[in-house]
């Protein structure tokens, strides 16, 4: 058979994404079980190392869990996170042919300099600082190559991923999962598009262009973009994690208000949601400013959509049952029985609870996920008893956005009055609702 063809990398993948997955979920399970904290860091770095190389879905839920405090061991998180920007890159061969097949033959004389060694290699791709000469000045850019074969690859993760999922409904009925896959599948194809990144990226220039929330968004090269490469300013900072090492707890707490407004003023304003928000994704300026990257993973909701979240919220702080049913039916959850209702309104508390906690705190009460695993896990328990319940596909990126931006918020220990922030919010989308009213 011939290695290069698309049925041989499929199959290969199956085989490592199969051993790496499963080792990791099996240690985790026998943590969780036995309550033997498990020190395994030569595994950890193997496991990184495996999913480093692989790229693509699988690796990205691995960024995931080692964003969120307790989810994983601590060894495994501590390699884990390095894959955010550290992965294992391609190398200079790599690098040309991608250059060449997007720019032509006589690519390098684009630029002033480009710098074969990545500053960062991430799940789909990795980023090249390059110069060019812009209108008499230097200009630094940062080049985002997509790796090869990503749609074969991402293909593969997901024929997978539909195997775990039929396996997964074998044996519980928690949650119908049948639209999340379609889901899944359509933003990664939309992630695989840099013309679709360059033109979320723009849309978020615009959206911060006042500059009062402290945020920052490369500028887009045209010229030097094409659907596999993506060519931005460079912005000099620091990674957020590493930032707020030596940061006090005041300027810990004006990033968090940063970092709060920069995911939820354009949900509730405009229905986008940053849909991959790891430390990855978020660097910090020598003045504090929020420098805001990778437009790839961006939900566009409808207004039916983002009401329904406003709704819930309200329904939870007033204790009106009925206003929470008409919240879930809005999203098209359906037949829903009491006892449904009451687990739904278990995970909605948690998942609302800084917001509905009108005094200055951290957004967990004490810096761990442990609490949120406990909650999810006993409310799947409860589904799977009550019979289960179909998951409307937008809610499977809106979660991963809400639990993600959290899980940052922890690593900060930033303390707000986060249902202060929320209900200013609130009240601006009020405003412009009301002037667009009488225009």
């Amino acid at each position: 058979m011939d290695n290069n063809t698309p049925i041989f990398t499929i199959m290969k993948r199956f085989a490592s994404v199969s051993g790496a997955v499963g080792g990791l979920a099996a240690r985790v399970i026998s943590e969780r079980v036995t309550g033997y904290a498990i020190n395994d860091a030569e595994y950890a770095k193997t496991l990184k190392a495996t999913l480093g190389s692989m790229k693509g879905l699988f690796m990205k839920v691995a960024q995931f869990l080692a964003t969120i405090p307790d989810a994983i061991p601590p060894e495994y998180a501590k390699e884990l996170l390095e894959l955010q920007s550290n992965a294992t890159p391609m190398g200079p061969l790599f690098v040309k042919r991608r250059m060449q097949a997007e720019l032509g033959a006589q690519w390098q004389t684009h630029f002033s300099s480009f710098d074969m060694a990545p500053a960062a290699a991430a799940s789909l791709g990795q980023v090249h600082k390059a110069t060019i000469n812009h209108k008499g000045t230097s200009l630094d850019l940062a080049i985002k190559l997509q790796y090869p074969s990503m749609q074969t690859i991402v293909e593969a993760d997901l024929a997978q991923l539909k195997l775990l999922f039929g396996t997964y409904h074998l044996f519980n009925k928690a949650l119908d999962l049948n639209d999340v896959l379609g889901e899944i599948k359509a933003r990664l194809t939309e992630e695989l598009d840099y013309i679709n990144e360059a033109r979320n990226t723009r849309d978020y220039q615009a959206f911060f262009a006042n500059g009062s929330d402290a945020v920052k968004i490369p500028d887009i090269i045209p010229s030097l973009s094409t659907d596999r490469l993506l060519a931005m300013t460079w912005m000099e900072g620091e990674s957020l994690l590493i930032a707020t090492e030596t940061l006090t707890q005041e300027q810990r707490n004006t990033l968090g208000r940063t970092l709060f407004r920069a995911w939820y003023r354009p949900f509730y304003l405009k229905g986008w949601i940053h849909g991959d928000p790891h430390p990855g994704n978020y660097k910090v300026d020598s003045n504090q400013n929020l420098l805001l990257l990778d437009f790839g993973c961006v939900r566009r909701f409808d207004a039916t959509f983002v009401d329904g979240v406003i709704e819930l919220y309200e329904a939870l702080k007033h204790q009106s049952r009925d206003r929470a049913v008409a919240a879930y039916e809005c999203w098209g959850f359906s037949n829903l029985s009491n006892e449904l209702i009451d687990v739904m309104n278990e995970w909605a508390r948690l998942l609302y609870d800084p917001l509905l906690d009108n005094r200055v705190r951290p957004i967990q009460m004490n810096f761990s996920g442990a609490k949120g695993w406990e909650t999810a896990l006993r409310v799947h328990q409860k589904l799977h008893q009550l019979g289960g319940l179909r998951v409307p596909q937008e809610f499977v990126f809106m979660d991963r956005a809400s639990v993600g931006i959290g899980a940052v918020l922890m690593r900060l220990k930033c303390e707000m009055n986060w249902h202060q922030l929320f209900e200013e919010i609130i009240e601006e989308k009020k405003v412009i609702q009301m002037s667009s009213e009488y225009k």
